[in-house]
């Protein structure tokens, strides 16, 4: 049946409906659409595929936390990612408390800035840390005062610069801390209104358990959303993987720190001659001028070598390679 029905075809239907041919009910019914509810003040701009891509990208973010911070801490450090969500950018900031501490982010070339929320019982432990102590957070909470908040600075810091590897997939950022916010009404930097991502990040330090909360506006992201994909992001991923991952895994091994001595040889004498020993005096070992000598790569007997002078330097020659378990 054509949209617009001639005469002939309406004359048809009444007499239909009159006769008791056709139910208005069951036409109604019949063509009647199913309708999905759209609220307008919360448009659906991260997509489940979004948030899921995001979700990658922060645990590899998480893993870099892991290997990162403990240099800073001398703590082992474990973050896992817990949850994703899209919300108004007012529901994120009503559910801040004060005192909170928010690292606000130049996301650089991105227009816009991110928000890092950090925990702050996981700030003091932190602070606690720094300054020597066990990394144990305050029984009760009260505001930072200026030196917490540089050291927290510092740490922050590590954390912005961490987020480079994680979106190099994506575009090649620059993220520079701009400022910390210990009240939540000073960090207005978009509309109440406007959607963002959250990333929730679960943070353990020693045995303080906390929260992280970034906050990925979508008119931060809005340049890069069409690359923010699994499929996207993965094939990328693997490219620079398979090209640039042998040799970084190279470069990092050639400047490893490995401690080598040589053993000159031993001896046993008692304690009395030991604790009487004076400059000059001799030490009979077990080993002969001519003899070679063991040399140890961290505990591994790894060579055999001669021992003598070079530019006015001990040195050691080696003679042999030891290919032994």
């Amino acid at each position: 049946m054509s949209e617009v029905l001639s005469q002939n075809e309406i004359d048809n239907l009444l007499q239909a409906l009159s006769s008791g041919e056709l139910d208005v009910d069951e036409m109604s019914d019949a063509e009647e659409k199913q309708v999905k509810n759209y609220d307008f003040a919360r448009p659906a701009k991260f997509s489940k595929e979004h948030l899921r891509t995001l979700e990658f990208m922060f645990e590899h973010y998480g893993r870099l936390l892991s290997t990162n911070l403990p240099a800073y801490l001398s703590k082992a450090v474990s973050v896992e990612v817990i949850n994703s969500e899209a919300v108004t950018y007012s529901e994120f900031s009503n559910a801040l408390s004060n005192p909170v501490l928010l690292g606000i982010v130049d996301f650089a070339p991105l227009k816009g800035n991110i928000i890092m929320e950090l925990a702050s019982n996981l700030a003091f432990a932190v602070v606690d840390r720094m300054l020597g102590g066990q990394g144990k957070p305050l029984e009760k909470e009260r505001d930072f005062t200026e030196v917490e908040l540089l050291i927290i600075e510092r740490i922050i810091n590590a954390c912005v610069n961490l987020l480079i590897e994680p979106f190099e997939n994506v575009v090649a950022i620059e993220p520079r801390l701009d400022r910390i916010e210990t009240n939540s009404q000073f960090a207005q930097i978009i509309s109440p209104s406007e959607m963002i991502a959250i990333i929730t990040l679960n943070i353990k330090i020693g045995d303080v358990e906390g929260l992280m909360n970034v906050c990925l506006p979508y008119l931060t992201l809005e340049d890069v959303m069409d690359k923010i994909n699994t499929k996207f992001w993965f094939s990328t991923s693997n490219t620079k993987e398979d090209e640039g991952h042998t040799e970084q895994m190279r470069i990092l091994i050639e400047k490893a720190p490995m401690p080598v001595r040589a053993i000159l040889g031993n001896s046993s004498i008692q304690v009395a001659d030991f604790i009487n020993l004076q400059p000059g005096d001799v030490i009979r070992l077990n080993k002969k001028v001519d003899d070679e000598l063991d040399i140890f790569v961290g505990n591994i007997r790894k060579f055999k070598a001669l021992p003598g002078a070079y530019d006015k330097k001990y040195a050691m020659r080696v003679t042999a390679v030891i290919r032994e378990e």
